[in-house]
């Protein structure tokens, strides 16, 4: 391992942690680094993977009296719907796992591009899927827990197997059947992004081909990142970053396209 290999995941780390704190997407830039620095794409996207999963921790820490007020509302009207989610994430995120160990190399390398651009795109309409977020449609409580499930059940898949804009895609579906408040709906896509984060870290630490200096070297970077950002938040525009993350999706995506094809 080089100096410059050292430096890259260091600054990709803190870089992430920071992004992930502001505005969500932190692997769009751990990713490519890994990519960067010589490791296949599969073991990259596990290595990453595994090294982004404390940050999940710190944001389950940081919006805990949120989502302890969300169990209670949960409770008030019916009890643990939002406990019995647990399983549907646990069982989705091993399928996406399962999924991901079992695509050859070459044919994650044509999928993982279009992956990246797809969060890319995500990232870019944050603001309107929030919008959307914040006036939930009325459903009959039978499909909203159905659908609630359903949504849960393919994000998770998304999640083992890929997993950038994870968090996003997680607010977007949960705010389309939860009525509630933003801030609940972000501590329950916490919550459910490290319970998926904790599924692959078991899984691809029996399984996977985990590159584990450099996850020494990103996870710690990704912790601190995120300390960072969380105290920028409210100073640094999040659309200017927003708009950074989404061109350097862009550029890598297509880079990685051109690559694979």
């Amino acid at each position: 391992m080089t100096a410059a290999h050292i430096a890259l995941l260091l600054i990709a780390g803190l870089a992430a942690g920071t992004v992930n704190a502001i505005a969500g997407g932190g692997s769009l830039v751990t990713f490519p680094a890994l990519v960067a620095t010589g490791l296949p794409t599969v073991a990259a996207n596990v290595t990453n993977s595994i090294a982004v999963f404390p940050g999940y921790i710190s944001s389950v820490v940081g919006s805990r009296h949120d989502l302890a007020d969300l169990a209670a509302e949960d409770k008030q009207h019916g009890g643990r719907r939002l406990l019995a989610l647990a399983p549907t994430a646990i069982v989705g995120t091993a399928a996406g796992c399962a999924l991901l160990l079992a695509t050859p190399a070459r044919a994650f390398d044509k999928v993982v591009p279009f992956l990246v651009l797809g969060a890319g795109v995500i990232l870019a309409f944050q603001n309107r899927l929030r919008k959307v977020v914040g006036h939930p449609h009325e459903m009959p409580p039978g499909r909203r827990l159905l659908t609630l499930h359903g949504m849960v059940l393919l994000g998770s898949v998304y999640g083992g197997y890929f997993g950038a804009a994870l968090g996003v895609m997680f607010v977007a579906a949960l705010g389309l059947v939860l009525a509630t408040s933003l801030a609940r709906v972000s501590a329950l896509k916490n919550a459910l992004s490290a319970l998926v984060g904790f599924v692959t870290l078991v899984v691809f630490a029996l399984f996977g081909p985990v590159d584990w200096a450099d996850v020494a070297i990103l996870a710690p970077a990704t912790v601190t990142g995120g300390y960072v950002g969380a105290r920028l938040a409210r100073r640094l525009p999040a659309p200017v970053l927003r708009a950074m993350i989404v061109a350097f999706a862009g550029v890598i995506g297509t880079y990685l396209l051109l690559r694979a094809y």
